[in-house]
């Protein structure tokens, strides 16, 4: 069985509502945190985990972000002309190399499930990874790499996972924890959205994924889960039925939900913050609002 994870899969299929009128002409994938697109926050985390094939499954009107990894000789000449060096350097990290992006089209929102499912061909008998590109994670060591590692270690398909407050359970995949391990729990079971008050644990899956082939099989079954959709919980449950493993990893990092508004504006601060050239203007910007809301108080 081969353990070598050089594959991953960005479900982008989808419009984006929750950030109307932006996302009626640009991709909420593209949509700038600081000075880059979420998407090249996931690309720049999958390069750093030895991820050598991206594989997007995209729908109509996504062409902007096929656009987006594509060289701009124009630009680049300009840049080259002025002498801006650092900028060429920046728009250089965007480019992809040739056969290393595939873009499928999922032609009908059928879920998360269903989007992985139509990279199958191009997974082959492979393990493979999928990441989330709303969930943008903050760590040291990047979330997925940290994945990869302990996936080598023991390779049973694996979902990054986190703990929240019990009343939010319910807009998560949750796990039923086994054994828990540390960094590592074992899973015996998995509910997708669980109704308030009945989810087996705080333990939330979020947008990080290292599995093995035999959960594409699983959806090849295309079972209807919650809300209608195919879920990929669903398929990675069917492992735990077969009797296969599966682990949850309690990742080392801070994650940020950009798929919501609230989410988004909060990495827009923590990033900003986080960088030398930004942090001492921010900083006093947000002392002084926060001097006026305590004022007006």
């Amino acid at each position: 069985m081969k353990n070598k994870v050089t594959k991953a899969i960005f479900p982008v299929a989808g419009l984006g509502t929750r950030f109307l009128p932006a996302t009626k002409s640009v991709p909420k994938e593209i949509m700038t945190l600081v000075d880059r697109p979420l998407i090249q926050y996931a690309i720049d985390e999958a390069r750093a985990a030895g991820i050598k094939e991206f594989i997007f499954v995209t729908s109509r009107g996504k062409s902007a972000l096929e656009d987006y990894f594509d060289h701009s000789p124009v630009l680049e000449e300009e840049l080259e002309r002025k002498g801006k060096t650092e900028l060429l350097d920046v728009l250089k990290q965007t480019y992809m190399d040739s056969g290393a992006i595939a873009y499928i089209r999922q032609h009908k929102a059928l879920g998360l499930g269903h989007a992985v499912w139509c990279a199958r061909r191009l997974i082959g008998d492979e393990p493979f990874a999928v990441i989330l590109p709303d969930d943008v994670i903050a760590a040291e060591k990047p979330c997925l790499q940290q994945m990869i590692e302990a996936f080598e270690e023991s390779p049973a398909s694996m979902v990054a996972a986190m703990e929240v407050p019990p009343e939010k359970a319910s807009a998560y995949g949750v796990l039923d924890v086994k054994e828990d391990m540390g960094s590592v729990v074992s899973v015996k079971g998995m509910v997708e959205k669980p109704k308030p008050g009945t989810a087996p644990s705080n333990l939330a899956v979020i947008g990080r994924y290292v599995l093995q082939n035999s959960v594409m099989e699983n959806l090849d079954q295309m079972k209807s889960g919650a809300g209608g959709e195919i879920q990929l919980t669903d398929a990675i449950a069917d492992e735990i039925t077969a009797g296969r493993p599966v682990h949850g990893f309690r990742f080392k990092g801070q994650r940020f939900d950009c798929g919501s508004k609230a989410g988004f504006l909060q990495a827009t601060v923590s990033f900003g913050l986080g960088r030398p050239d930004l942090r001492e203007e921010l900083l006093n910007y947000l002392e002084d609002v926060m001097h006026i809301e305590h004022a007006a108080q």
